[in-house]
């Protein structure tokens, strides 16, 4: 189909100036404001003659006219369109429009820097883009779902919703089949004790975080947050006008020690902490410790946000619970989400908290966007109860892990003179750290040049020159990453050579 929408446009019926002029005129317009590109498919004479009300060969008088001026063309049987050659004949040059509306200030809003890390694919030379290697972010493999179970759930989703009219406006909390399936798998597998009341489905891990951020945070509230932290963490919490305070991280995850002196020395809100693998270290949190965080919850009086988002994905026989399974009042909002194990474009995470916690977060949802998405919700929740998402998982799991242990010999192999690798078994990435001469800006610069994209360690801490590398691996295959870690050598040995000259 050529055209699968309408073109309207007005004319002035008792306007001196002739309709095939006025109709020329607001084409030749419309082409300069890019409203119409080039190839665009115009509706034929007799369609347009039947939409405005006028005769047919007026609307042919005003095309030929175009035609005759290179503004349009037409192809026998298959109509007309707009030139190509506007494009270098007849196109006015376009000026930047500058907004009318003020934007406040006041609220914190994320560095382009920060912007540049989700859409680095598309700051590359298209030529180039097909050969691109990128390590950043913890992404799986989309290439791995099973195609067909999910269309079938998808399919049996929408078919439900509409025959029985229930494709409207539902609880901003989630679909109720999607929290029980998520309260089944929370109470089952992770040793949390919830009801439905305690679960609000959520559009991925950061918009869960984004809803306790704003609930917990008023202006100058101290929240903690790990020295390395995922930066946009942090700009969540600036953005609900936190005052931000950083605990330094050891072997066995956050330091207790200097986390009790900050809660002496300042009202402590909350801390944010990512025990499962710390990001972007990878560090595991013992149970012992996360014991203890809740010990000094209590004795300080302050809110722990556990982000345990990519939970599944751990390589050992007997995986750690969450600290939320420990908590008995309260202290907990525990955060999870569905897409890392099935893809990000899914968007289904989720929040368990207290009753109240969650009826504020609805209440903010409704603000937000009303609801969730009910044909996805109810098709995930169809593959949990059927247990096509835990088959799902064991597969790819296993996959994951091949590329680990891969991708960790090709390092201890190629890369031992330049990085270690900080010990861990679990997570969709590594954490490198960096020999001392290696300067990560240039780095990151020569890295470009071999068309391997690293995600800047800097965007970890706005506080000190970080010297180390996250590597998310999960979503490229183990050819792909061999070709990853030959480049990041090649950049390597570029800079080593520039050391040793210098």
């Amino acid at each position: 189909m050529l055209r699968p929408w309408n073109f309207n446009m007005e004319i002035v019926r008792d306007s001196q100036t002739p309709i095939h002029v006025q109709i020329a005129e607001k084409i030749i317009d419309e082409i300069q404001r890019g409203r119409l590109l080039p190839g665009s498919a115009l509706p034929g004479t007799r369609e347009l003659s039947n939409k405005l009300n006028i005769n047919r060969k007026t609307a042919v008088q005003a095309y030929d006219e175009l035609i005759s001026k290179s503004w349009l063309t037409t192809e026998n049987k298959r109509g007309t369109f707009v030139s190509s050659q506007v494009l270098t004949v007849n196109q006015t040059t376009k000026t930047s429009k500058t907004s009318s509306i003020r934007i406040s200030p006041k609220k914190h809003r994320v560095p382009d820097a920060l912007m540049s890390t989700t859409t680095a694919s598309e700051q590359v030379n298209k030529k180039q883009t097909a050969d691109l290697i990128h390590f950043s972010d913890d992404l799986p493999d989309a290439r791995l779902l099973p195609y067909q179970p999910f269309a079938r759930a998808m399919r049996h989703a929408l078919t439900s919703l509409t025959r029985n009219n229930k494709l409207h406006y539902a609880d901003p909390r989630g679909s109720i089949i999607l929290r029980e399936a998520i309260h089944q798998m929370l109470n089952m597998e992770r040793g949390l004790n919830t009801d439905l009341d305690n679960i609000c489905i959520v559009r991925g891990g950061q918009m869960g975080l984004f809803l306790a951020a704003r609930l917990l945070t008023e202006d100058d509230d101290c929240i903690v947050i790990e020295q390395l932290s995922n930066p946009f963490v942090r700009e969540t919490f600036k953005h609900c006008g936190a005052n931000l305070l950083t605990v330094n991280h050891n072997q066995n995850g956050i330091d207790l020690g200097a986390l009790e002196k900050l809660c002496i020395n300042h009202p402590v809100r909350a801390i944010y902490i990512t025990p499962h693998h710390q990001m972007p270290t990878g560090i595991v949190m013992p149970m012992e410790n996360r014991a203890a965080l809740l010990m000094l919850a209590e004795r300080y009086n302050f809110v722990i946000i556990e982000d345990d988002s990519g939970h599944e994905f751990n390589y050992d026989d007997k995986p750690l619970l969450p600290l939320a399974s420990l908590d008995r009042n309260g202290r907990v909002i525990y955060i999870g989400s569905l897409s890392r194990v099935l893809a990000p474009g899914f968007r289904i995470g989720y929040m368990v908290a207290s009753e109240a916690v969650i009826q504020h977060c609805a209440s903010d949802i409704t603000m937000i966007d009303r609801q969730g998405n009910s044909p996805i919700e109810i098709a995930v929740a169809e593959l949990l109860h059927t247990g096509e998402i835990k088959r799902h998982l064991t597969k790819s799991l296993k996959i994951y892990q091949e590329r680990k242990i891969h991708i960790c010999n090709l390092i201890n192999l190629e890369l031992a003179e330049f990085c270690t690798i900080s010990p861990t078994n679990s997570g969709l990435g590594l954490w490198l750290d960096l020999a001392d001469y290696i300067d990560t800006d240039l780095l990151l610069e020569d890295a470009k040049k071999q068309n391997l994209k690293l995600q800047d360690p800097n965007s970890f801490s706005e506080f000190h020159q970080v010297s180390g590398l996250r590597l998310g691996f999960a979503h490229l295959n183990c050819e792909e990453i061999t070709i990853g870690i030959k480049r990041l050598k090649n950049a390597l040995l570029y800079q080593s050579r520039l050391t040793l000259q210098a």
